[in-house]
């Protein structure tokens, strides 16, 4: 299915500096989508964006425009054309 994800905030940097992917994702929730991105979009430091099963503290999902915390997080299940947004809300100073 096809799926658009976006990184901002930062964790482009993660992603080889590029914002915007429209990515084949095989299909599955949240969960799987992370493992996926992880394995298939991030470039380096893989550490910087996941934590255990689910993205790292500091990094805000958004599901076509809504807080993933409102859509159940990681059960989510992923449709078609969604657009699902990591924003890193941690700087440096």
């Amino acid at each position: 299915m096809r799926v658009k994800v976006e990184f901002s905030g930062g964790a482009e940097l993660l992603a080889g500096n590029v914002r915007q992917h429209q990515v084949d994702f095989p299909g599955g929730n949240m969960k799987a989508l992370l493992a996926w991105v992880r394995d298939h979009v991030i470039t380096e430091r893989h550490e910087l964006f996941m934590q255990g099963d689910s993205v790292r503290p500091g990094i805000l999902v958004l599901v076509n425009d809504t807080d993933w915390e409102l859509l159940d997080e990681l059960a989510y299940q992923v449709q078609e054309n969604d657009s699902i947004v990591f924003i890193s809300t941690l700087h440096g100073g």
